[in-house]
């Protein structure tokens, strides 16, 4: 089994790419999802609730997204213990996950939009960063209904994609055709597979 780590920025694409993997035989893995299990059960959101206050949690006892996004992308301190809460939850899940499957020649796909910013790039055998420029990012967070001040402000409270670009083992340039992109993928997919049997 190799596990690869997949990251980038908002609006670069690696929902896409994590897609891909998927199609060419990969196990995959998608952070956010499991964020979205974990923020509707009891315990997370009661301590959601303590530390983002009360009005992040809507009439239905469920947490409401963007109020949270609202107060973490405004405050540094915020977002900071946000991420020191959510993250070891998120990360126990994936390892959970991961001990589930069966050994074999398997590739392993974990998209982690905060990687590196999360010091986790030693829990990963490769690492792939999607990059595109940050306009594009910007222009397809528009279209996905982001104002461009709070597409820009997510974006900016991220490591550059050029430092990301340089600490990865593999990069795919998603600016162009998905078509481009889909190659880019396939010739990665089929060096993991390479190096998983050369190491089995």
């Amino acid at each position: 089994m190799l596990v690869a780590g997949l990251t980038g920025n908002f609006g670069m694409g690696k929902t896409y790419v994590l897609s891909v993997f998927r199609d060419l035989g990969a196990v995959t893995v998608e952070s956010d999802r499991v964020v979205g299990i974990l923020l509707n059960e009891a315990k997370v959101i009661g301590r959601m609730a303590e530390l983002l206050g009360e009005e992040v949690v809507g009439p239905d006892g469920k947490l409401d997204k963007k109020a949270i996004a609202a107060k973490i992308f405004s405050n540094e301190k915020l977002k900071a213990d946000v991420e020191a809460f959510i993250h070891p939850l998120v990360l126990a899940r994936i390892d959970d996950f991961i001990r589930k499957i069966r050994r074999g020649e398997t590739v392993v796909v974990v998209e982690v939009p905060l990687l590196f910013e999360g010091a986790y790039q030693e829990r990963f055998k490769r690492i792939i960063t999607v990059y595109t420029t940050e306009e594009t990012a910007v222009e397809r967070l528009i279209l996905s209904g982001c104002a461009r001040t709070d597409a820009l402000t997510r974006l900016r409270s991220q490591l550059p994609i050029e430092i990301k670009k340089r600490r990865a083992d593999y990069t795919v340039d998603n600016s162009g055709p998905k078509e481009e992109t889909r190659k880019q993928v396939e010739t990665i997919y089929r060096l993991l597979i390479e190096e998983m049997k050369r190491d089995a």
